[in-house]
């Protein structure tokens, strides 16, 4: 089992990202000394996925047997459980703070308990839904989504951050959380996919979570800092303060999308745009780029011979104004969310789309932070094929794994008899921290 209350893990973990564009089985040891130790690893072209979300059940079972084949071959051991990356539908972050009145009196338990009665009451009457710009827009019933992380922000006592308010005096007790959820249904496609592979979940973790403990200093985690997840279909974003998860969104812009504009902009297939943005494309303009010459085979022409040729800033002029775009609209996310201030100067960029020539000068210069490309930080045995920052993501999952707390752990299963769902998960969580 994961580290609860402070107990160490150890032993033998399994990690599966199913992304948009490959599938990642990563198998590490942890032996309680030092960072844990990737013993197999195994990754395939993704297959019926898109945007994160599965859209063919039976192509990205057959992708997530290869990736998971693959690293036990090489580990010489059998998965039976594996802790996943929810990429599907999502995440949707919430910030929740509710008070009551104690009137002078000391902070009991049955004050606690009246916390938890006003966020079952926030529960009962939904919870806000984000919509593309981040503002709120109407409810969404908590059938429709699935708590994963219920991370404390504090709690105060007549406006005063306190750690443990029990026993102090006060007139008004206050709490906050982070709520991080996913949609129920896109989770529950991923989970039926999953075992389908004869595989047991052990825990799901967003990948905001994920790849922040991957790449980020401990520095970073106190002043505040962004990372942006760049993938093949989505852009996720998530930013850390104070050592929390502060806030965590979603921008429907990937890799893919430059591709497929390059793709549809030079009339040429889709294998060969990937190629062409890897090795000539970049975000940024060249002093050359009217002077070099790419290449461009057309769709349908099976000789060489019929390829144009074009400058280098026709290529560019393509994938610049998209990437531009996804940097703007992860600005207004951060704008019209309310965690701007909190995002600090850094930003931390992760995920094969970030590696493109540019990224990070582009990101600089719209964002206006100080920007780095980040690489797992806390894995020892990590092949260097794996060790950039497109798998970023895989190697946060074993890193929450080994050292998962409360501050980001999803909220305990419930006693027996308690209430389920989405209120009594939250209301066991905060027994569990206070």
């Amino acid at each position: 089992m994961a580290r609860r209350n402070g107990k160490a893990r150890s032993g033998m973990v399994g990690i599966l990202d199913v992304g948009s564009s490959k599938v990642c089985c990563l198998i590490a040891r942890l032996d309680g000394e030092g960072p844990p130790r990737v013993i197999g690893a195994g990754h395939q072209v993704s297959a019926g996925v898109r945007a994160g979300v599965i859209v063919d059940m039976e192509a990205a079972e057959q992708a997530i047997r290869n990736a998971v084949h693959a690293a036990e071959a090489m580990a010489g051991e059998t998965l039976r459980e594996v802790v996943v990356a929810a990429t599907a539908g999502g995440p949707l972050s919430r910030r929740l703070d509710v008070e009551v009145a104690i009137d002078g009196q000391a902070v009991a338990d049955t004050d606690l308990r009246r916390i938890q009665v006003q966020i079952a009451a926030f529960g009962d009457g939904g919870a806000p839904r984000l919509n593309g710009n981040g503002h709120v827009n109407g409810t969404a019933r908590p059938s429709e989504l699935e708590l994963l992380h219920a991370i404390p922000l504090g709690y105060a006592l007549d406006g005063h951050r306190v750690d443990d308010p029990r026993g102090m005096h006060g007139q008004r007790l206050g709490a906050a959380a982070h709520l991080v959820s996913v949609r129920a249904g896109a989770l529950r496609t991923l989970r039926t996919v999953v075992e389908s592979c004869h595989l047991d979940i052990e825990q799901i973790v967003a990948p905001p979570v994920a790849a922040g403990l991957a790449t980020l200093v401990e520095d970073e985690m106190d002043l505040g800092a962004t990372v942006l997840d760049m993938g093949a279909g989505t852009t996720n974003i998530a930013v850390f303060n104070d050592r929390r998860l502060v806030y965590a969104d979603q921008v429907p812009i990937g890799g893919a999308h430059v591709t497929n504009d390059v793709a549809r902009g030079l009339s040429t297939p889709l294998a060969h745009a990937e190629r062409m943005k890897t090795l000539y494309g970049s975000a940024m303009p060249g002093a050359h780029d009217d002077i070099d010459i790419v290449d461009v085979p057309q769709v349908g022409e099976p000789d060489a011979y019929a390829a144009n040729h074009v400058p280098r800033s026709l290529l560019n002029g393509i994938i610049g104004p998209r990437l531009e775009e996804t940097f703007e609209l992860v600005r207004a996310r951060l704008a019209d969310s309310g965690a701007a201030p909190l995002a600090g100067r850094r930003l931390v960029l992760v995920g094969g789309a970030s590696q493109l020539s540019g990224v990070r000068e582009l990101a600089a210069l719209v964002l206006d932070k100080q920007v780095r490309l980040g690489r797992p930080l806390r894995l020892r045995g990590l092949a260097d094929a794996l060790a950039g920052p497109a798998f970023a993501v895989p190697a946060g999952l074993v890193a929450y794994a080994a050292e998962h707390s409360g501050d980001y752990g999803v909220p305990e299963p419930l006693p027996t008899g308690e209430a389920a769902g989405l209120i009594g998960r939250v209301g066991s969580w905060l027994r569990e921290h206070l």
